[in-house]
């Protein structure tokens, strides 16, 4: 969260020539009723959600992939589920991009937002905590610390050859 995830999602595919931006967060907010969010102890109706979530998210890319765009999905996907998601999309060739700022510029973000993403336990630290300690390094990692959405999404085209799995 204050990543730049939908900020640089949007870019990105803007950038490219036949593009969709897949929303994950989008799928979560669909449930109405019922809704179970993640925690950093989370039960298991919030486990199970969010696979739901990433189902759904990675169906709607191959929906998008077979009729000739390219989805730009975005999303949180940490630790155990980011392996997980990728086996979703059967999409081939598949590209994995992870927004990696550093803690305290991720809480400089938030401070400057006018929405919050952290709440219900969550902090800029504790989420990256489980980002560098619990998340397989699958795909191009990038430290967008300094970096602004036109240099994060040229250094994502530059380097899309190590983003892919």
């Amino acid at each position: 969260m204050a990543a730049g995830k939908s900020t640089v999602a949007q870019a990105l595919a803007e950038r490219l020539p036949r593009a969709a931006h897949v929303r994950g967060d989008a799928f979560r907010r669909m449930i109405v009723s019922g809704r179970a969010e993640m925690l950093p102890e989370p039960g298991e109706e919030a486990l199970a959600q969010l696979r739901l979530r990433h189902r759904l998210a990675a169906a709607a890319a191959d929906t998008y992939a077979a009729d000739g765009f390219t989805a730009v999905v975005q999303d949180v996907v940490l630790g155990e589920h980011l392996p997980a998601f990728t086996r979703l999309v059967r999409t081939r060739p598949l590209y994995v991009v992870v927004l990696a700022p550093h803690a305290g510029a991720v809480a400089a973000r938030e401070a400057g937002r006018g929405k919050t993403g952290y709440g219900g336990g969550w902090t800029p630290e504790g989420l990256d905590r489980v980002l560098r300690e619990e998340t397989p390094r699958t795909g191009l990692w990038l430290d967008t610390s300094e970096l602004t959405v036109e240099a994060t999404v040229e250094a994502i085209l530059a380097r899309r050859d190590r983003a892919r799995i």
